[in-house]
């Protein structure tokens, strides 16, 4: 009864204190009500585009759950010195917003297998297998015949737009692979990862069909080592076993990308130096790859190796837009899910930071009038916004009330992961710990090795032409079906106006009275 007791008491402190780091404006009604008025003659004003979209670009936050965009709004306007929940991220700017549910056919919760081929192909399927219908079985390659999905980059691309993937990911990982490959497991990498009776029914590696199945002009990410034969060592890591090629076919796919566009100006690189030096304005393809594996995050990128995920987007959009018919393409801020799987909260806002800013980056290069810029998440995580911190506290900081135990604990905790630990019956002391270290790993209440995926809805934002189509409750794989009716490609096209006719031969405009003295003119002689 006392613990009780001192927790209200503490409770009403904060309370009647907590209001110290509000800005005075605040406390004026006045400032609520104009901020209100502003939102809705905004709303009221607002016209829907309806133009047909020319460019499509889908930003795909990976585990960006709506407390993921929260948590990474306050720390975006802390690293600005602001106190941080009033910030405005781009993302939330975007006039249309609905939401999407992510279960699989097969799970209640899902992963990116699974969401990638329902928000890319618009078909949900099972877990962990890309670019097919449910019908086919996770791990049994025999089940894959005849149940291949295709998606809206596929069909961009018959339709004569240009494509891009741009990802902070190995670009063999499940999410950029749902747009080009169809595989019964995400994790065949490739054909190392395979198991024996799979290659022999017929079955292929995704590494190998990022090449040959769709033709992708921009390809930037990482997962240089499922790309060369076994032993081949890393131009960046060249001491390093584990980035070593991995093929066990002996193939050389980088190689062979660069021999397959022969007579296009077709550059790949793996370094920031040689990524500068290419010109967008005369490259047909860039396939750029980073690191052996997945990027760095973020907060431990080498600028001087490795370009940002702004940079790399921009790079994408200049060459892709070159295209006079359009362009698809798909950006994935993929650590924000490796971050939270490892519960290092630090790490995965500062990747939905990062994929912010790469959002405004696109739309500074694009325009709305012609361009449906989207973005949305494939699952989102068992993060959990909680306490009552005062406003302005440090988003990675800790709440000041403290547990029952008498023990303090963080604003962001995880309900499962490798944070659970209970010490002579305890929770960890973290009053001396610095909680917004990059590598702190915040608590959780069940001990798991990887933190794991959460399953309520998650956010759709859209601006630009039938941005407003993105409303409501969906099903996630309404997505690209909704985005292709935007740019009027895929297969129902019945609402689109229909292309300008050419005549192969000029047509001679005639008068009436000509054509009635044609007439005349063609009785008397007969």
């Amino acid at each position: 009864m006392v613990t009780l007791h001192f927790c209200l008491l503490y409770l009403f402190l904060l309370a009647t204190s907590g209001h110290c780091a509000a800005p005075a404006e605040e406390e004026n009604p006045e400032f609520w009500r104009k901020l209100a008025k502003d939102a809705l003659h905004s709303a009221i004003n607002q016209k829907l585009n309806t133009n047909v979209a020319k460019n499509i670009v889908l930003f795909l936050g990976d585990g960006m759950g709506v407390t993921t965009i929260t948590a990474a709004r306050i720390l975006k306007g802390q690293l600005q010195n602001r106190t941080g929940e009033e910030t405005v991220l781009t993302m939330d700017t975007f006039p249309h917003v609905g939401l999407v549910k992510v279960y699989s056919v097969d799970f209640q919760i899902p992963d990116s297998a699974a969401t990638g081929t329902a928000y890319l192909c618009g078909v949900k399927t099972n877990l962990n297998t890309v670019g097919l219908s449910a019908a086919a079985r996770n791990g049994v390659c025999r089940s894959q015949k005849g149940r291949e999905v295709t998606s809206i980059l596929k069909w961009a691309k018959d339709a004569g737009k240009s494509v891009g993937i741009v990802t902070t990911t190995r670009v063999q990982h499940a999410s950029p692979a749902a747009a080009y490959a169809h595989s019964a497991s995400r994790k065949w990498y490739c054909d190392s990862d395979m198991p024996a009776s799979a290659k022999k029914e017929g079955c292929t590696d995704i590494a190998s069909q990022l090449l040959n199945n769709t033709d992708i002009d921009v390809i930037i990410g990482g997962g240089r080592k499922y790309m060369t034969p076994k032993g081949t060592l890393d131009p960046e890591y060249p001491a390093d076993a584990k980035a070593a090629g991995m093929r066990g076919d002996g193939r050389n796919l980088i190689s062979e990308w660069q021999q397959m566009k022969v007579g296009k100006v077709a550059r790949y690189v793996w370094n920031r130096t040689d990524f500068d030096a290419v010109d967008p304005s005369n490259t047909d393809y860039l396939l750029a790859l980073f690191e052996p594996g997945d990027l760095r995050f973020d907060v431990e990128r080498d600028p001087a190796m490795d370009p940002s995920l702004p940079e790399t987007t921009e790079k994408a959009i200049r060459i892709l837009q070159r295209n006079p018919k359009g362009f698809f393409l798909f950006v994935e801020g993929g650590r924000i899910d490796q971050g939270h799987h490892a519960s290092r909260a630090s790490m995965a806002l500062h990747e939905t930071v990062a994929l912010d800013t790469a959002v405004e980056r696109a739309l500074q290069l694009t325009s709305e009038n012609d361009t449906l810029t989207l973005v949305t998440a494939d699952h989102s995580h068992s993060v959990s916004f909680n306490g009552y911190p005062f406003r302005g506290n440090s988003i990675l900081g800790k709440s000041p009330l403290f547990g029952l135990d008498m023990m303090p604990y963080t604003t962001l905790m995880y309900g499962n992961g490798p944070g659970h630990k209970i010490i002579d019956n305890k929770r960890p002391d973290i009053r001396g710990v610095d909680t917004a270290s990059k590598d702190y790993v915040q608590q959780a209440a069940v001990p798991t090795d990887s933190e794991t995926h959460g399953g309520e809805d998650v956010a759709v934002l859209a601006r630009g032409p039938m941005g407003h189509l993105f409303h409501g409750v969906q099903e996630q794989s309404y997505i690209p079906h909704a985005l292709a009716y935007a740019a009027c490609i895929g297969p129902d096209q019945s609402h689109c106006p229909p292309p300008p006719t050419r005549s192969s031969s000029p047509v001679l405009r005639v008068s009436g009275p000509i054509i009635l003295l044609s007439l005349l003119l063609a009785a008397l002689l007969h």
